[in-house]
């Protein structure tokens, strides 16, 4: 199946989380009310059609922690439009975007107006996830460090992660994404 094929069976932000569980609901509602999108970010697409399919499920704390931001761009970018598969449905597209041999998400793939793959992002913002590795890799247990994950994303605000999505669709640097860092 093609990118558009699934483009078109993908939910809209809203649409997904009215269809999440009523115990994730809350969280993902919550962050989207406190996300904020600085103008930097707005203004990278630069008006640039931009199709974000993330992959996705309620209950990942990973994704309830930025898609919402991301959520927040799509409605304040112009052309820029966003939706979300969830993985359990779609192993066929996960499987094309393995972290290390495992299912781990959300994935964000950026598409250009021809459903062509620009670049992808995820499960989690390069430095956090570098972190993690190392938790991990050390025997700390999963659910010793997620409480200072959730603190991670508290503090960088979805900044580091509109930054990396950006990146990937090509419509910001490196450079200038590391620039931004100090902003």
């Amino acid at each position: 199946m093609g990118f558009s094929a699934f483009w078109n069976i993908a939910l809209s932000y809203t649409d997904f989380v009215a269809a999440s569980d009523l115990k994730h609901r809350g969280l993902w509602e919550g962050l989207y009310r406190l996300a904020q999108v600085p103008g930097w970010a707005v203004a990278a697409p630069n008006g640039n059609r931009i199709k974000l399919l993330a992959i996705a499920e309620d209950w990942c704390g990973d994704a309830s922690n930025t898609l919402p931001v991301l959520a927040r761009l799509a409605e304040q970018a112009p052309g820029l439009e966003l939706r979300l598969i969830k993985r359990d449905e779609h192993p066929e597209l996960m499987d094309r975007y393995l972290t290390n041999g495992s299912r781990s998400i959300p994935i964000v793939i950026a598409l250009d107006e021809d459903f062509q793959e620009l670049g992808h992002w995820g499960p989690r913002p390069r430095a956090l996830q570098s972190w993690v590795m190392d938790q991990l890799g050390r025997g700390r247990p999963k659910g010793e460090i997620y409480p200072e994950i959730r603190k991670w994303y508290a503090r960088d605000r979805g900044e580091t992660t509109l930054r990396e999505v950006l990146e990937a669709a090509g419509r910001l640097s490196s450079a200038s994404a590391s620039e931004r860092e100090g902003e």
